[in-house]
């Protein structure tokens, strides 16, 4: 049975992408810790991210790289921590989280009740700073 990234990844189920290319995707938790708090997931499922493909592995990274400068660009913030968790979906995904203190890292502070405008709204924030960077994958 596919993973609900990857029903998202196909259509089945509504997502805020940001970037896509043909290895993985960006896009918009429905739980943020902070404004734009974005993950980068492969096309492929992967369970466990150490079970990657070493050239899987570095194109996630480096489009985390990318989405991480985008994020910095569009959002006033001191950083752009990353998480690889991987529990609450089983199918290999990078966080992408603003941060301004160590605090902002903490999932129990997710907004679990996060506003479709506001989702969108960072969305759209984090597209203009791609087009910015001057980077040719962004979701429209």
């Amino acid at each position: 049975m596919p993973s609900l990234f990857t029903r998202i990844i196909n259509g089945e189920l509504p997502g805020r992408f940001v970037w896509k290319d043909d290895v993985c995707v960006g896009m918009l938790t429905i739980a943020p810790m902070n404004p734009g708090h974005t993950l980068i997931i492969p096309r492929e499922e992967v369970d466990h991210w150490v079970d990657m493909k070493p050239d899987l592995s570095s194109h996630l990274f480096g489009v985390a790289q990318s989405v991480s400068k985008a994020i910095h660009h569009a959002f006033q913030l001191k950083k752009v921590g990353l998480i690889i968790a991987g529990l609450e979906v089983l199918h290999t995904h990078i966080h992408l989280v603003p941060i301004n203190n160590i605090r902002d890292m903490d999932f129990d502070r997710q907004d679990k009740n996060a506003k479709p405008e506001d989702l969108d709204a960072a969305a759209d924030k984090i597209r203009t700073a791609l087009r910015e960077l001057g980077y040719m994958q962004v979701a429209e």
